[in-house]
């Protein structure tokens, strides 16, 4: 019984394209057991057999004329506004000359998010503020307790209404 799923052994049928020594005996019986993997091989040798078979075409006689033709409208053309070069640029670029930017942007919104919600986090609410009218009675209200205690402590906690303290 052979182990090899199709799987793994297409991984390894470019190495047997190249006629590779060292392709194990279990590519080679999974290959003899299961003929979709065989026609699969085969097909891709029929396919480098065409490949080898193949020349290119012969560029025409004209094309270097056509060609330094056609440079040389390139140069003579007005250069490009802003907008066209940019509108290229974002549209047949890799983006990779804005990859700095854009990291150096993310860095800074990250930057700003987290402080943000650091703050909100961290922030503690007072209770609510009273008003300053209501400050001054409370204010009021611990002097005239304050005053009462020290009339008690010069009166000598004696009560001068004649009733017996107890």
């Amino acid at each position: 019984m052979n182990t090899m799923d199709c799987k793994t052994c297409r991984t390894f049928l470019p190495d047997l394209l190249l006629e590779a020594e060292d392709v194990s005996h279990a590519v080679s019986a999974h290959l003899s057991e299961c003929p979709a993997c065989g026609e699969e091989l085969n097909a891709l040798r029929a396919t480098m057999a065409m490949m080898d078979e193949w020349t290119a075409p012969e560029p025409s006689a004209y094309f270097d004329s056509r060609l330094h033709a056609r440079l040389r409208e390139a140069q003579a053309a007005a250069p490009e506004g802003l907008w066209e070069r940019l509108s290229s640029f974002l549209a047949f670029s890799t983006g990779r000359g804005l990859r700095p930017a854009m990291a150096g942007a993310l860095g800074l919104a990250m930057l700003l998010g987290g402080g943000t919600a650091a703050t909100l986090l961290t922030h503690h609410t007072s209770p609510a503020a009273s008003s300053p009218t209501v400050n001054d009675l409370r204010i009021y209200d611990n002097n005239a307790q304050a005053l009462q205690q020290m009339d008690l402590l010069d009166d000598g906690g004696q009560d001068t209404g004649g009733a017996p303290q107890s």
